[in-house]
C-alpha cells in the first residue's frame, strides 16, 4: 500500500518503545485518553503494513508519539499522541489519533519507579497503550503484605498505573516444538538456526541453565549447549550433533508442519501459534510488548513478548511464530490450557542476534 507523504517535523527518540502494548479489538474509550477529531477516516492495514507505518510515525512524530497498537478488528493502525498536531500529523499517514495524557517518557519513569521500589516475586508489568498506563499484575502467590506494598507504589503513581490479580502463578515452563530432554527434565525445541553453516537450535535459556545435553523424545542425542542466557534474557543456543536433520519448520502435531522462513519483530494485535511439546499447537494474540516478569528467586526476565496464548509445563522454549515468520520462544507465564492464561516470549530477532544466528 502506498501511503501519502509525511512531513518532518521532528527528531525521534531514539529506543521511544512505538510499538506499545494492548489486545486486539479493546475499547477506545479510556479515562485518560479521548479521540480526537477526525479529518479522514484511517485505512485499512495488514499487520505487517501497520507495523512500518509504526516505525515511520515514530521517527516523525518524536516524542509527541505515546504508544501504538493494532486492532485487529477494524484492521487500523491506533496511534496515542500528545496535540492535536500530532493528531494531524497520524490522521494524514492514514493512522487513527488518540490524544492521550501520559507520555512515553512518563510511562517509562513510573517503570522505573516499580522496579526501583516494587521487585516482588509474581509481579510482571507493561505499558498499555489502550489505557494509557503501566499494568502492574500481581499472582496468586504475592502475601497480603507484599500486595500492600505494591498497592502503596501503583497508588503513588496516579493516573500513570493499573494494579490487577490474577490466579494463576508466574513460573517458568521447565518440565514450537519437539520435545527436548536429557531424561531427567523435558523443554520443547524452538527454531533451527545456523550459524558459520553450521546447524544450530534455540529454546529457552531457563532450560539450557538446567540442562547441558540434550537427546530427542526417543534418546537420541541432539547436542550440546553453545551459549545460555538467563534470567534477564530467556534463550539458549544448542549446537547440533553432526548427523542430526535439521529442516527450518515447527511441528504442528497433526501429521504435518509450517515451514519457517524468516524471523519477525512481534507487534501488539498480531495473531500468532505456539507449538510445544506439552500441550502442542494453540492460537492467540500479542497482547503486550517489553514486559517485565519476575519469576522469583531472582529470576527476573525483561523485554518479554506478551500474549493470550496458554502454555503448560514442558512447553519451555517451544515456538511462537506467525505465518512463516518465527516471533518467539516460550518463556513462561500462568495458567494453563485447560482455565486459560497469559504467556510470556523471548524475541526471536533479540536471540538471533545475540548469538550470531540466521533461520535457517
Amino acid at each position: 500500500m502506498k501511503h501519502r507523504r509525511i512531513p518532518k517535523r521532528r527528531a525521534a527518540v531514539a529506543g521511544a518503545g512505538i510499538a506499545a502494548l494492548v489486545a486486539a479489538g479493546v475499547t477506545l474509550q479510556t479515562a485518560n485518553a479521548s479521540e480526537s477529531t477526525e479529518s479522514s477516516a484511517p485505512e485499512t492495514l495488514s499487520i505487517t503494513a501497520a507495523g512500518k507505518l509504526a516505525s515511520t510515525l515514530g521517527s516523525e512524530l518524536g516524542t509527541d508519539a505515546a504508544g501504538t497498537y493494532y486492532d485487529a478488528k477494524t484492521k487500523n493502525l491506533v496511534v496515542n499522541v500528545l496535540d492535536e498536531a500530532a493528531a494531524q500529523t497520524v490522521e494524514e499517514a492514514g493512522a487513527k489519533a488518540r490524544v492521550v495524557a501520559n507520555s512515553l517518557a512518563e510511562l517509562k519513569s513510573a517503570r522505573t519507579t516499580l522496579k526501583q521500589d516494587a521487585t516482588i516475586p509474581g509481579t510482571s508489568w507493561a505499558t498499555d497503550p489502550a489505557t494509557n498506563q503501566v499494568v502492574v499484575t500481581a499472582d496468586r502467590t504475592v502475601s497480603t503484605a507484599e500486595l500492600a506494598k505494591l498497592t502503596k507504589v501503583v497508588d503513588g503513581l496516579g493516573a500513570k498505573a493499573e494494579l490487577k490479580r490474577t490466579k494463576g502463578e508466574f513460573k517458568p515452563f521447565i518440565a514450537g516444538g519437539d520435545a527436548i530432554t536429557d531424561g531427567s527434565g523435558r523443554c520443547s525445541l524452538g527454531f533451527n538456526v545456523v550459524k558459520g553453516g553450521e546447524p544450530f537450535f534455540l529454546t529457552a535459556g531457563h532450560c539450557t541453565e538446567s540442562i547441558t545435553t540434550w537427546q530427542d523424545s526417543d534418546g537420541n542425542e541432539l547436542g550440546t549447549n553453545e551459549v545460555s542466557s538467563f534470567p534477564d534474557n530467556d534463550y539458549g543456543l544448542v549446537k547440533y550433533s553432526a548427523d542430526v536433520e535439521h529442516p527450518s519448520e515447527v511441528n504442528l502435531y497433526n501429521g504435518s508442519s509450517q515451514a519457517i522462513a524468516g524471523a519477525s519483530e512481534a507487534t501488539v494485535g498480531m495473531e500468532v501459534t505456539r507449538s510445544g511439546s506439552t500441550t502442542q499447537v494453540h492460537d492467540g494474540t500479542v497482547t503486550g510488548l517489553d514486559a517485565t516478569v519476575n519469576y522469583g528467586n531472582g529470576d527476573i526476565v525483561n523485554g518479554l513478548i506478551q500474549t493470550d496464548v496458554c502454555a503448560e509445563p514442558g512447553d519451555s522454549g517451544g515456538s511462537l511464530f506467525s505465518g512463516d515468520q518465527a516471533i518467539g520462544l516460550t518463556s513462561g507465564g500462568s495458567g494453563d490450557c485447560t482455565s486459560g492464561g497469559e504467556t510470556f516470549f523471548q524475541p526471536v530477532t533479540e536471540a538471533l542476534s545475540a548469538t550470531g544466528t540466521e533461520i535457517g
